[in-house]
């Protein structure tokens, strides 16, 4: 699989140029500037609480945040969650004016603090002092002991990466934080928070992980933790920078920008149609974990994007010279 934004740099040529169309447009007018800020305050809180698993709905998100309205049927624990997050965005904006090479670990864990503040106040702001697991993940994760070591050298390398461009280093940033995994609870949430601090410091908008995008999310962050190519997460993270890219270019000109496509999605039977295979053996190469599962529907449907039709082919080539299911992962680094 290939990179989809890095190897041949095209499509980050045309980030860069998007950017560049929107820094020549000088100054927002204020008015814009502050329906723009708050809708993203709001889309960016609702995304990242709803990738780890609450409930408010967009709509509901907004009432909590801008209103203070209590929402009934939603616990208080989700009630924080909301207008904490909206918090840690406004403490992140207020902070974009400085270099990345100033972040500090206090940075982050006052961060992760504003994140946990009155949810588990007794851990909010500080590392780990237990061993953790992710349910459901294959992930072995860093024993406490270690984690102030791994910190520090994590604000070590943030501060001395300067071979990156600004889109790689806030998703690597990012990638590496949770994958430490300080914190007993909110390392998404404030890896993600760290990921648009890097990139408002370098001029970008704030990048939104769409919730539809959560379990190629997960996914992809686990294939790369687990040795795998880092290229799905990378897409994930070009493509959600080009989508913010597009809203603000669209609202200043009124016109719909030319975007980077995104990978197209199918359903199991249009996937097996496509590479010329049954449905039933799309089903077991999924089950086996040949094949990653993008997202499901809200009816149930399972969808494979298009890297999955290269993916196939792979396989397929691979089967043809008697390679076992498992020798297979292992070429695909799917182990």
């Amino acid at each position: 699989m290939k990179y989809y934004f890095i190897v041949n740099g095209m499509e980050y040529k045309e980030i860069l140029l998007k950017k560049r169309q929107l820094d020549n447009k000088g100054p927002l007018p204020s008015e814009l500037l502050h329906n723009l800020d708050e809708w993203f305050r709001i889309e960016l809180t609702f995304s990242s609480n709803a990738i780890e698993g609450n409930t408010l709905t967009r709509q509901e998100t907004a009432l909590v945040v801008e209103k203070g309205i209590t929402v009934g049927g939603k616990s208080l624990k989700e009630h924080l969650e909301a207008t904490n997050h909206a918090k840690a965005i406004d403490w992140i904006k207020k902070s974009s004016k400085h270099k990345i090479s100033s972040i500090t670990e206090k940075d982050i864990l006052d961060i992760h603090a504003i994140i946990l503040d009155g949810i588990d106040n007794s851990n909010s702001g500080f590392y780990r002092r237990v061993p953790v697991r992710i349910s459901g993940s294959r992930v072995i994760l860093p024993n406490p002991l270690k984690v102030p070591v791994l910190m520090k050298e994590f604000i070590k390398w943030l501060k001395e990466s300067k071979k990156l461009n600004p889109i790689e280093l806030a998703a690597e940033a990012h990638y590496r934080l949770v994958t430490i995994h300080p914190f007993i609870d909110g390392n998404g949430r404030t890896a993600r928070l760290l990921m648009n601090w890097i990139l408002l410091m370098q001029g970008y908008p704030i990048a939104i992980i769409k919730k539809k995008d959560r379990l190629a999310y997960i996914n992809s962050l686990e294939k790369a933790q687990l040795g795998g190519s880092k290229n799905d997460y990378l897409d994930l993270i070009y493509i959600a920078v080009n989508s913010s890219l597009d809203i603000y270019l669209e609202a200043l000109t009124g016109k719909k920008t030319k975007a980077i496509s995104e990978k197209k999605e199918f359903k199991i039977g249009q996937l097996a149609k496509k590479v010329n295979e049954s449905i039933s053996t799309i089903r077991f190469w999924t089950k086996c974990g040949l094949l990653d599962v993008s997202q499901v529907t809200s009816s149930g449907y399972q969808l494979y994007d298009s890297s999955m039709i290269k993916r196939i082919e792979k396989i397929k080539e691979l089967k043809t010279k008697r390679y076992t299911l498992e020798e297979i992962k292992n070429k695909l680094h799917l182990i």
